[in-house]
């Protein structure tokens, strides 16, 4: 998926542990480690809204788009959707 999670910068920059993030959030640290490496089909806004609180950011700061990955061209298949 072209979609890039950022947390562990956002981590990095506010010198907290994946352990105190989860906690602050009120998510399990597994779960986080899921969506933090990029393993997750999907997260929850109420999730998102929690993180960018605690860490003190906007969502831009923990997810990207990132266009041109082969799973990018997989999932537009899937879609029906073409590339010129």
């Amino acid at each position: 998926m072209p979609i890039t999670v950022d947390i562990d910068v956002m981590l990095a920059r506010r010198k907290m542990s994946v352990g105190e993030l989860a906690n602050r959030v009120g998510i399990t640290p597994a779960n986080l480690a899921v969506l933090k490496n990029g393993r997750a089909k999907a997260v929850r806004f109420t999730t998102l809204a929690a993180l960018c609180e605690v860490l003190e950011c906007q969502p831009g700061d923990l997810l990207r788009w990132e266009p041109g990955g082969a799973e990018d061209t997989e999932d537009s298949a899937a879609r029906g959707v073409g590339h010129p």
